[in-house]
């Protein structure tokens, strides 16, 4: 089948009910992406999931950004978070802890891992929150990888932690069957792909073997709009006002 091509002639349902509404760098397209700002401003305006990407800066703290990269006091060139001490960093850099604060109870966190040994130190900090805030925290918490093998290894680090696998169909040497019954078999809840990828066939293929349907950043009311219909389980935008739109449209 050519998955590219099929056409969404009917509203397909999804997995999780409702999806997922993921801002992605909190409320960015109005303010400073990544801050406890931005975050604030996306739960206010309707996101139910907040999606960033973990660092670790050089004395061990867990902070997010897009890029990974940041200016401290002393330089005014951007440096990575991983050469600098977390009292180095400037103010309006949000902590794991801070994101947790901003999610509030039941909403999604979404975190890209750029370092896979960072993972453990995630589990434990979010148990820290747990304890700190008197609610679940593990069981909000969705880290994504492009790596299979690496997805299966954090399986064992907490049955409650939610596993996203990041790709795109054009990576796919044996085709997006064989990667659902590969990440069945790896205990990942979702695969995560880019809006030009999916298909309303494509989605149900994933939920086939109970892997969910995660779309990547998109920016428009269509998008959203075309993504909801296929079913897929989140969609993610900086747009938050116009992702909550989309999903009133499709009566969630």
């Amino acid at each position: 089948m050519n998955w590219k091509n099929e056409q969404v002639s009917a509203h397909l349902e999804p997995f999780l009910r409702p999806p997922i509404a993921f801002a992605d760098g909190g409320a960015r397209a109005q303010v400073d992406a990544d801050t406890v700002e931005a975050f604030d401003l996306a739960v206010r305006l309707g996101a139910t999931g907040l999606r960033s990407s973990l660092w670790s800066t050089a004395d061990g703290v867990l902070v997010v950004g897009r890029d990974g990269l940041v200016g401290t006091s002393r330089l005014r060139r951007r440096r990575p978070v991983g050469a600098v001490d977390s009292g180095a960093l400037p103010p309006d850099v949000a902590t794991f802890e801070e994101l947790v604060g901003c999610a509030g109870p039941g909403l999604a966190i979404g975190l890209d891992v750029t370092d896979p040994a960072a993972a453990p130190r995630i589990v434990a900090a979010a148990r820290t929150a747990e304890q700190r805030l008197g609610r679940p925290v593990l069981d909000h918490l969705w880290l994504a990888h492009d790596d299979v093998a690496v997805l299966a290894a954090w399986r064992r680090l907490a049955t409650s932690l939610h596993l996203v696998a990041v790709t795109r169909l054009g990576r796919l040497t044996d085709g997006p069957e064989r990667l659902a019954a590969d990440l069945s078999a790896a205990g990942v809840d979702a695969a995560r792909l880019p809006y030009g990828d999916w298909t309303g066939g494509l989605a149900t293929l994933f939920h086939r073997f109970g892997v969910l349907a995660f779309a990547d950043v998109v920016d428009h009311d269509r998008m959203l709009d075309e993504l909801l219909r296929m079913g897929v389980d989140a969609v993610a935008s900086p747009h938050v006002d116009r992702m909550a739109d989309a999903m009133r449209r499709a009566g969630w």
